[in-house]
């Protein structure tokens, strides 16, 4: 048995590599260049590039399961769907795809992936997490760094933000154990946190004032472009945090399958340097 990530070396799947390493699993990580750190073994693979599709499996003839990490574009599901039928045709029995909490199977992006995986012959897991401790580390930094601020369209709205660490370990169990527990499991952090509670946060562990700057519509939209989104891609998250304010990830806290033991604070407390300004 022989498993492969891809977005190998990405957020979610980095733990999971450890995780699988530790494990004396046999593990091929996937991205763009193929370049992976010791003592991983990296392959080519580009979602955009339908000739990348067959190299993992030319390359390493033993994989049977695949990690599956959508590409960052709003569609895709055509890419998706084209590599997952490569990989059934060169053997692969069982799949792993990072979905959504907010996603049912069926929903829009990775929702149309889990309904696909539903019609094949194959095992399957759709991981439904909320969102990522690392968003802060990522897509916030820059504007706590430079505003001192979190802009969001959440308003009072509640996450249950989690671990990435936690994450892997379901996706783990559900890659290597026999038979998949849960093939549709919300995932969720320990605490259900306002943004204005995470700002307050950041603020005693940063030791300077960091505050949440509300803004909706095309003013939040802009501050997407801003990071670099393509805009289908800032549309797409102005309407996730419209659900977060309506209370969507509430109610998916309150229907969570597996609730994480890692808090956003230890996160911010470990990565201090993130959020560390010149000044």
């Amino acid at each position: 048995m022989t498993i492969l990530l891809t977005g190998g070396t990405g957020k979610s799947a980095t733990p999971l590599a450890t995780l699988l390493l530790e494990a004396k699993q046999s593990v091929v990580l996937a991205n763009r260049s193929g370049r992976v750190p010791e003592p991983f073994k990296g392959v080519r693979f580009d979602w955009l590039d339908p000739s990348t599709y067959a190299v993992p499996f030319d390359s390493h003839r033993n994989i049977d399961r695949v990690y599956l990490v959508a590409p960052g574009i709003t569609d895709m599901f055509p890419p998706m769907k084209a590599f997952i039928d490569v990989a059934v045709q060169k053997g692969v029995k069982r799949f792993v795809l990072m979905s959504a909490g907010v996603l049912e199977m069926g929903g829009p992006a990775m929702g149309q992936v889990h309904q696909y995986l539903n019609t094949l012959s194959v095992e399957y897991c759709a991981l439904r997490p909320s969102w990522f401790f690392d968003n802060f580390a990522l897509q916030y930094a820059n504007r706590i760094n430079s505003h001192n601020d979190i802009v969001s369209g959440a308003e009072d709205g509640q996450v249950g933000y989690v671990s990435t660490e936690d994450i892997a370990e379901v996706a783990f169990k559900a890659l290597v154990d026999d038979v998949i527990e849960h093939n549709n499991p919300i995932i969720v952090g320990p605490d259900l946190l306002s943004y204005d509670k995470i700002a307050g946060m950041l603020t005693e562990v940063l030791g300077r004032k960091i505050t949440h700057t509300r803004l909706a519509g095309d003013k939040l939209k802009q501050v997407f472009l801003a990071r670099g989104m393509p805009e289908d891609y800032a549309e797409m998250m102005v309407a996730m945090d419209s659900l977060v304010a309506g209370g969507v990830e509430q109610q998916l806290y309150r229907r969570a399958d597996v609730v994480g033991t890692r808090k956003l604070r230890a996160f911010f407390e470990a990565n201090l340097e993130v959020w560390r300004t010149s000044d």
